[in-house]
């Protein structure tokens, strides 16, 4: 079946809230060296793509200036140098830009294939939380069996994704959330102790529950928790930035404590990460974390799937905050 020529996208016009995207029409991208093209049919909605519609995270150069960082589907055209993967291979992949459309370029480091009796909604709900958590909590600070850690955001899709990763591996796992219901779910989900930030303190309940603090701190948080943050963990611990819905910028605070505690303050995002760099986190997902998957160990949370046209009304629920998981969009 020929291919057609031009693909619905959603279209940027200007920076804004929700209201200003719109679905527009774009010729199709055609595969280069290395890369395959997937014809959507689930895509993945993300934080990353609320601040680069509101104009604060554009993409890197030569990718995609359209929105959207994950995705499943079919491949249906593959570019010169590509091996191991061909037409009609069921695939889901990390994208450098260009998921929020019906088809998309996908480098092969980037992709991974359906864990077994998953469809195209969970398939497209993994790539984007599972090569951050995994590069951050794994890669980067080092969480082993046995060890403790404390994940912000605990409900959100990386905070769904680190808390059932950590549990897999070993690790207690405390978690914050704002609200019971959300603590709930943390805790269902397999985290010992989730906090209820709005009306706990989570540093003071972290010292109760551990004494000397956790080894391993994800935050998406940044300056507001940076503080409270060193203060709960351990001799030797690491601290992993991963955001900064808190604010970037922190104040007048006490360092010495990285010092005296022999701390490692680390973080990193994702996009501007070299090819090879997200093939090394593709492969370790593939060997590590699919088996995981494909016993039901692990599982994306999946709070709400929209229909492609509704992305406006996506960008909405996952910035009012009240989702607990991913917030999907279904093509087709």
């Amino acid at each position: 079946m020929p291919l057609p020529q031009d693909m619905r996208f959603v279209d940027l016009p200007s920076f804004g809230g929700p209201e200003v995207m719109t679905i527009g029409w774009s010729p199709l991208p055609v595969p280069a060296d290395g890369e395959v093209l997937v014809r959507a049919e689930a895509i993945g909605v993300n934080r990353p793509d609320i601040a680069q519609r509101q104009g604060s995270y554009p993409p890197p150069k030569g990718a995609s200036p359209i929105l959207g960082l994950e995705l499943s589907g079919e491949i249906v055209a593959v570019g010169p140098g590509v091996s191991g993967y061909g037409v009609g291979d069921k695939v889901c992949g990390l994208a450098n830009g260009g998921a929020y459309a019906e088809y998309c370029l996908l480098p092969t480091g980037q992709i991974l294939p359906f864990p077994k009796g998953y469809d195209a909604v969970k398939a497209a709900a993994l790539p984007e939380t599972f090569f951050t958590v995994w590069a951050n909590l794994f890669q980067m600070a080092g969480l082993t069996e046995g060890e403790t850690v404390l994940i912000h955001g605990g409900s959100s899709g990386i905070g769904t994704t680190a808390i059932q990763l950590a549990r897999a591996f070993g690790a207690e796992v405390y978690a914050t959330a704002g609200s019971k219901e959300k603590c709930d779910a943390c805790e269902k989900l397999g985290a010992r102790r989730a906090i209820n930030y709005r009306s706990e303190d989570f540093a003071e309940v972290i010292k109760a529950e551990t004494g000397d603090g956790v080894d391993i701190i994800l935050d998406m948080i940044g300056a507001a928790y940076f503080e409270r943050n060193i203060a709960s963990l351990a001799r030797d611990g690491c601290l992993s930035i991963i955001a900064f819905l808190g604010g970037a910028l922190a104040e007048k605070v006490n360092l010495s404590p990285i010092m005296v505690k022999r701390l490692t303050v680390t973080g990193s995002t994702m996009r501007p990460r070299t090819a090879k760099e997200k093939r090394a986190i593709r492969d370790d997902l593939l060997s590590e974390v699919w088996p995981l998957l494909e016993a039901g160990t692990v599982a994306p949370v999946i709070h709400k799937v929209f229909a492609f046209e509704e992305v406006v009304e996506a960008h909405r629920l996952l910035e009012e905050g009240s989702h607990v998981g991913k917030v999907m969009l279904r093509v087709g």
